[in-house]
């Protein structure tokens, strides 16, 4: 929840992008947490929207990796959470 609250808190678009990438690469690798492909998937396709090139590629090596149910599943979590924020 805090990191929600400190993407709204106005930080800039960077440092948004900086932490969306770090939740996108805990959910990939598990650190923290249970490994999730669709909610790394879905907090890397954020991240690189937001306009990390780090997480553009890891997200693309990450697709490679999953079904395309998969990938329609993070997509639409995505799209769903960039709605409501």
């Amino acid at each position: 929840m805090a990191r929600f609250e400190m993407l709204e808190a106005g930080m800039g678009a960077g440092a948004q992008a900086d932490i969306l990438f770090e939740l996108g690469l805990m959910y990939a690798s598990g650190r923290d947490c249970e490994t999730d492909v669709v909610a790394a998937h879905k907090w890397l396709n954020i991240a690189a929207i937001k306009g990390s090139d780090r997480a553009a590629a890891l997200r693309t090596e990450l697709a490679a990796q999953m079904s395309k149910s998969e990938i329609a599943q993070a997509l639409r979590s995505a799209r769903e959470w960039m709605t409501t924020h």
